[in-house]
This record gives C-alpha cells, sequence and structure tokens, in this order.
C-alpha cells in the first residue's frame, strides 16, 4: 500500500467526526436546542419502538433483495447467512477499516471462489436500486406537494423515462444481474417505504397531527444526501439537510431534526447488534486491513484467470 493510501485510511474516520461536529453544530446553531431537548423528553416511547421494528424489518428486506443479485451470478446462500453477513456489514460501516461491502465481498469471493469484480457489480447494483427506488417514492410524494408546484404531466414522464434508460442500461450492461428485476426493485420499494414508515412513527411519538408528505419527502432527500460518505455514523447531513428543507417547506425545524436524528439513533443501534457476529459468533472470521483484503482478492482473481482455459 502507498504512503498517500495509508495516510488516508490513518486521517478518513477522524476527518468524518470531524465533518459531522461541524454539521451537528452548524444545525444546533439554527434550531431552539431547548425545543429539542423537550420533543426527547415528551417521547411516546412505544411509537419509538415501533420505529426501531419498521426500520429492522427494512433491514430484513434489504437483505433479501441482496440476495437476489448474489443468486443471479451462482452465489446461493441461505437467507438467515446472508442477513447474518449484512448485519455484519452494516456493524463495519461503523466500525470503520475494510467497511461493510468490502467485508462482504472478501468473504464471498474466499467461500464462493467468484472473481472480485463480479461480486462488486453485485453490492453496487444492489445500491442502485436502493436509489431508484427513493426516487420512485419521491415522484409520489411530490404528487402530494402541491407547494412544489410540479406539473404531474412533467414528474411522470421524468420517472417513466428514467425506469426505461435505467432498465435499458442493466439489460446492456450488466444482463447477468438483471434475472430478477421486478423482485428485486419491488423489495427496494418495500425497504424505503418500511423506513417512511418509521419515521412516520418518530412524528407520532410526538402526537404530529400535520402533514406527513413534507417530512417525509426531506427525508428521502437527506437520505440521498448521507450516500455521500463526508460524515461519520450517519449523523449531521441528514440533519444538516432537514434544516434547510424545514425553511422550504415551512416545517418545524426543531421536530424536522428531531426526525433525522431518531432515525440515525434507530439505525446505528441496529447496526450496533451486528457485534454480536464480530465477538460470540465463530461462524465469520474477523474483518481483514484494507491492505489484506487486496493483496488476497488480486491474488485469487490471478488464479482464476490462470486456470481458465484459454480461448
Amino acid at each position: 500500500m502507498d504512503r498517500k493510501k495509508k495516510l488516508w485510511n490513518t486521517i478518513k474516520t477522524p476527518l468524518k467526526i470531524g465533518v459531522t461536529c461541524a454539521l451537528i453544530y452548524y444545525v444546533f446553531q439554527k434550531i431552539d436546542v431547548r425545543d429539542l431537548k423537550r420533543l426527547y423528553l415528551t417521547s411516546n416511547l412505544f411509537f419509538i419502538f415501533l420505529a426501531l421494528l419498521s426500520f429492522l424489518s427494512s433491514q430484513f428486506i434489504s437483505s433479501w433483495r441482496l440476495l437476489s443479485f448474489l443468486k443471479s451470478i451462482g452465489i446461493n446462500v441461505s437467507f438467515w447467512y446472508n442477513f447474518r453477513l449484512y448485519m455484519l456489514g452494516m456493524f463495519y460501516n461503523i466500525y470503520g477499516g475494510i467497511g461493510g461491502d468490502g467485508y462482504k465481498i472478501y468473504l464471498l469471493r474466499k467461500r464462493f471462489q467468484q472473481p472480485t469484480k463480479r461480486i462488486f457489480f453485485a453490492l453496487l447494483l444492489d445500491r442502485v436500486s436502493g436509489l431508484w427506488a427513493l426516487g420512485f417514492i419521491s415522484v409520489i410524494l411530490i404528487l402530494l406537494i402541491p407547494r412544489l408546484n410540479i406539473p404531474i404531466p412533467l414528474v411522470l414522464f421524468v420517472l417513466l423515462a428514467g425506469t426505461a434508460a435505467y432498465y435499458f442500461v442493466l439489460q446492456k450492461f450488466f444482463s447477468i444481474y438483471n434475472n430478477n428485476f421486478l423482485k428485486a426493485h419491488a423489495k427496494a420499494v418495500a425497504v424505503q417505504s418500511l423506513q417512511l414508515l418509521s419515521v412516520i412513527f418518530i412524528l407520532l411519538s410526538q402526537d404530529f397531527t400535520g402533514k406527513f408528505s413534507p417530512y417525509l419527502f426531506s427525508f428521502l432527500v437527506s437520505s440521498v444526501a448521507a450516500i455521500i460518505p463526508i460524515g461519520a455514523f450517519g449523523f449531521g447531513t441528514r440533519e444538516y439537510v432537514m434544516t434547510h428543507a424545514s425553511s422550504v417547506f415551512e416545517m418545524r425545524q426543531a421536530l424536522a431534526v428531531y426526525v433525522t436524528l431518531t432515525f440515525s439513533f434507530i439505525s446505528t443501534f441496529i447496526s450496533l447488534s451486528g457485534v454480536y457476529f464480530v465477538y460470540q459468533s465463530k461462524e465469520f472470521e474477523p474483518a481483514p486491513t484494507e491492505e489484506e483484503a487486496e493483496q488476497f482478492e488480486e491474488e485469487a482473481d490471478k488464479a482464476i484467470e490462470e486456470q481458465s482455459p484459454s480461448p
């Protein structure tokens, strides 16, 4: 591993924590912190529990969606094995180092002798299907928010044209992964719907009786922003977006931040449960360093190439 990469791996996590702290500080300067504190002190824990169950259910379906892409390239694992690996990956996304996707690629590569690139694209397209679902549900919510003043025919055209273009690219360049297109993307919509249900439960924990659609749409926008890995542990980015969205949609700022902050707490709590498989389960080996993973994958891929018959 070269010096630049070593330096980046050293400063990456502290830098993300620094960015998160800066974003949270900015958000707290924009909202009434006392109001936010009051929201947490008066939360209905029953609805918070329902929000947690809803998010956990979304992760069950999310791991099931990934299984569709893995099976399309001949990786036939059981649902429960894949779910345990998925939860462990969520933990390593928080823990740092090789990261959750890198760890899954490493283990699956080692067990199933598939080329690294093929497994990588399975995980990547799984994420892309989630982005498509975000767009699909966002379009539905746009139709429910007259304030945006976007013509309905234009919205529907963008959805249909975008989906058609997306399917064409998948079929043209990634047809091997496209065997379960409808099933995988139906699962993606279910994942995002359950996460929105989690947001609804969080709002209901405050006896919310207003319009849900502005909060839900803003949450989806913040979820897209959170994909950019500039912060740590999922905190900061969503709250930053919700602070600005609250002024556009005239949402209560403290409540908007309460929604995303609580959602981040829930997702972090669920992710931390993957620590069980690190210290208690002997089913999975500890995560390698990035250098060890790269070296193994290079050697393993080279071995596959050498074993392949010449054309």
